[in-house]
């Protein structure tokens, strides 16, 4: 009976020392890029669509209304726009 369970506690050894060294070495998430500016602009959160200044940016915001289909690659200088039904911004980042 004892010899049944050497294995199975052996091998569960081997696997504890593995997670281990995968935790010591893990690194947090980076922060978020803000390569196209958003910080500045999280004032226009709440606001109408209509606020913002498209001939102050240095490139036009990608709009994304609600239900509206968009590319799924990612591009840290682009500054996207989303907003609700009402067309008031609900968020202002780069992605």
């Amino acid at each position: 009976m004892l010899l049944r369970l050497a294995a199975p506690l052996a091998a569960l050894a081997l696997l504890g020392a593995c997670t281990e060294e995968e935790l010591a070495g893990a690194t947090s998430v980076p922060p978020p890029s803000d390569a196209c500016g958003a910080a500045g602009l999280q004032v226009l959160v709440g606001k109408p669509l209509g606020a913002i200044d498209v001939k102050s940016l240095p490139s036009a915001p990608r709009q994304i209304g609600p239900d509206m289909a968009v590319t799924a690659d990612y591009q840290p200088d682009r500054l996207n726009v989303e907003y609700n039904g009402s067309n008031i911004i609900t968020k202002v980042a780069c992605y």
